[in-house]
């Protein structure tokens, strides 16, 4: 989770596509003749690490530090909920003295197992917490080990006065404790990488355009916490971002060293299959880590699976099922959620439509047609926030267009009244989508609904967004928003198409709470 180690993750923190991170293994010692993907032979020079050695890889100064606090703060925080369960269990059903006490001794002999937990969930490698619900998943595992512990050493001592009361609320008030504290710990981490307090160094091991994506992969997620020192292989690519091409592939071990660098990631369309496997068996055997990354791009790690046929390892992807049931759970909560939302902003909009109308003339509700799934038009309903002749005074701004792309932006765009500056910070402006959602026409969430003439201008790729209904937010908005890309709003919005799920849906609509009150990259 914690910037301790290592992670990959999905749109915004990839290596360019799926990657299988190799852990450290023993020994450095001996040259191994491989071939390149020239066919030529070359030497793996291994340094002077003596054999059977273990090399230590060079992290970050201060982590081990920040671990040891992260277990004091895991060990608070279950404290803390230890205690606020107690609280509750005197509160719903006091207990006499002498059961407390048993109580809270049982909770402090079981605190091994859940630290025996934590150990065998993997709760201090960043690696097998690289999203908040793998780390969410690792905890609530965490907690079971550790009540399992409890559990067990009061049937072994016979103690008949335990409360199903109290193990229910210890499990319950832990879990969330934990989750509270760590959810603060991965914000702290992200913002110790993004200033390079937490920087680690690796190198690229490939020349290819992919490897040079990987680079800027890495450069857009500084949150990784991953500094790119040079590249590593027989072409001359010459400077990209201040990063060189270091040497040729002999001389990796070497250059390692001399960069203090952590590990490597390979392009595995720069170099041959006997190539990476004899590298990645010497890079693990000698403590470096290692990550391999395939030519796939943007698809979701929790459909990816990891298979093996006749010694060749494969990933099978999932497919994205939006039909039956599925199609339904959606609809049963686009309705259910539109009509709520619809209820109680209604004294909202009303509100609204008084300021549209006494600040500008013209009708409230402005009316526009948009592309929907399978590029069905239809009309979409906002509240008016530009002048009425806001569509004829498009044309005369475009030279102003501060967007990429088909879409249009401008900061400070003349056309928005001053209502309606205020209305689209808020997003109150969207509303009136919601009777769309009901109609059918639209969803809660989905891509952004075009217009024809983006439409017009969109390359062939990007048609697959059409697939699903539109929605009043989606990835893209809650991601990027305005300020974003055009490269972005593609992005986002295939991979939510891509990658769809219920449980994607109910996260966006979350994170767009959060939006709409910072107003954050609202125009």
């Amino acid at each position: 989770m914690s910037g301790i180690q290592e992670r990959a993750t999905s749109p915004e923190a990839t290596t360019d596509g799926t990657t299988t991170t190799a852990s450290m293994s023993t020994q450095r010692g001996k040259s191994a003749t491989v071939t390149d993907t020239a066919g030529g032979a070359r030497e793996l020079r291994e340094g002077h690490v003596a054999q059977g050695s273990r090399r230590q890889p060079r992290g970050p100064a201060g982590v081990k530090r920040l671990k040891q606090r992260l277990m004091l703060a895991d060990l608070t925080a279950a404290v803390t909920g230890a205690v606020v369960a107690f609280v509750v269990q005197g509160i719903v059903h006091p207990v006499p003295p002498f059961v407390w006490h048993a109580h809270v001794g049982l909770f402090a002999i079981s605190l091994p197992f859940f630290a025996i937990g934590a150990a065998a969930t993997h709760m201090y490698q960043a690696r097998a917490n690289e999203r908040p619900s793998h780390e969410l998943g690792n905890i609530v595992k965490t907690v079971a080990v550790g009540m399992s512990g409890l559990v067990g050493v009061a049937f072994a001592l016979q103690y008949k006065d335990l409360s199903r009361l109290w193990v229910a609320l210890i499990s319950i008030c832990v879990t969330l404790s934990l989750a509270a504290e760590r959810h603060v710990a991965r914000r702290i981490f992200n913002r110790l990488r993004v200033e390079g307090k937490l920087s680690r160094k690796i190198v690229i091991v490939g020349t290819d355009a992919h490897a040079l994506g990987l680079l800027h992969t890495y450069e857009r997620s500084p949150e990784l916490g991953y500094e790119v020192v040079g590249f590593v292989g027989s072409d001359d690519i010459g400077q990209r971002s201040g990063v060189g091409v270091l040497g040729d592939l002999d001389e990796l071990l070497d250059i390692l060293d001399e960069q203090q660098a952590v590990g490597v990631v390979v392009s595995l369309l720069s170099m041959a299959s006997n190539v990476v496997n004899v590298l990645t068996r010497q890079l693990t055997d000698a403590g470096y880590h290692v990550a391999l990354s395939s030519s796939l791009r943007d698809i979701d790690l929790t459909r990816v699976r990891p298979q093996q046929v006749d010694g060749r390892t494969l990933l099978y992807v999932e497919p994205v099922i939006r039909t039956g049931w599925r199609a339904r759970a959606k609809r049963a909560f686009d309705v259910m959620l539109a009509s709520t939302v619809l209820v109680l902003s209604a004294p909202i909009m009303a509100v609204a439509a008084v300021f549209i109308k006494l600040d500008s003339s013209g009708p409230v509700v402005f009316k526009q047609i948009r592309v929907g799934r399978h590029g069905d038009v239809f009309t979409i309903l906002k509240l008016r926030t530009m002048t009425v002749d806001a569509e004829r005074r498009k044309a005369s701004l475009m030279d102003q267009n501060e967007m990429d792309g088909p879409l249009f932006k401008m900061e400070n765009d003349p056309r928005i009244t001053r209502v309606g500056r205020i209305l689209r910070k808020l997003s109150i402006d969207e509303l009136p989508q919601l009777i769309s959602v009901l109609q059918g026409t639209m969803s809660m969430v989905g891509p952004r609904p075009a217009l024809p003439d983006e439409v017009a201008d969109w390359e062939p790729g990007l048609h697959e967004r059409l697939r699903v209904l539109p929605g009043i937010t989606g990835m893209w908005q809650v991601s990027g928003r305005s300020g974003s890309s055009f490269e972005d709003y593609k992005r986002y919005d295939l991979y939510y198409v891509d990658n769809w799920s219920l449980v994607y849906d109910v996260r966006i609509c979350a994170k767009t709470i959060g939006v709409v009150l910072t107003g954050r990259g609202a125009s």
